[in-house]
């Protein structure tokens, strides 16, 4: 088997799709322009810095969820995709999963975006699979606000990936070549885990990083 691994934020899209979700809901007149903005700027903040808790950001990115329910938020997310996540879709990005996926290698989105808000993008991008934080849901399928599994996040990507390939009884030994581009410090632990890590659109503590150890560096958007 061979892994073609790609986060999506800063990497495969020019921006950040919860952060950018959390603005549109405050578009569409679901949260507090004011406060809700504040927090989510925040939070994004504290992701670029690495100290954010996951567990306290999943709960305040799915109150929309729980509040307006599913049915609702589901057709928000098809208006989110038309008009914020498609025309940020590059045919530059689009053509690097292709390549890959002509290859023959399994094209995987190893984000720490929700499922919820990344499943539509995972599928625009003709990913093979998805993983990405799943929220733990009431019995009528509405978020509770908790994270259900290990979240893909930091260490949580590479667990993941693991668990991944152990559902098909395969382990990191049975990979005879895996790659993984990234834009972030938070995703060090899977990129040293790929024989081929690839620091996309770095930020400048990747990037250092990268040059220090001679890996290879994509500026996807340039």
């Amino acid at each position: 088997m061979k892994l073609a691994l790609f986060d999506l934020d800063h990497t495969l899209l020019p921006l950040d799709s919860d952060f950018s979700w959390g603005q549109f809901t405050v578009d569409i007149g679901w949260r507090d322009a004011v406060t809700h903005t504040q927090t989510n700027e925040a939070f994004y903040a504290q992701y670029c810095a690495g100290t954010l808790n996951i567990a306290d950001h999943v709960r305040f990115s799915t109150e929309a969820l729980r509040e307006q329910g599913m049915p609702a938020a589901h057709a928000a997310h098809e208006r989110f995709m038309r008009d914020v996540i498609r025309p940020a879709i590059r045919p530059v990005a689009l053509d690097l999963v292709a390549q890959y996926r002509q290859a023959g290698y399994a094209t995987l989105l190893v984000t720490a975006t929700n499922a919820f808000v990344t499943r539509p993008i995972a599928e625009a991008f003709g990913m093979d699979e998805l993983i990405a934080i799943d929220l733990a849901v009431d019995a009528s399928g509405t978020p509770t606000g908790e994270i259900h599994g290990t979240p893909s996040f930091r260490e949580g990507k590479v667990a993941r990936v693991e668990q991944w390939l152990s559902e098909r009884s395969l382990s990191w030994a049975d990979v005879k070549h895996s790659v993984f581009y990234s834009d972030s410090m938070n995703d060090l632990p899977l990129l040293e885990r790929v024989h081929e890590p690839v620091a996309t659109n770095p930020d400048a503590r990747l990037l250092d990083i990268a040059t220090q150890r001679g890996w290879r560096i994509l500026n996807l958007f340039e």
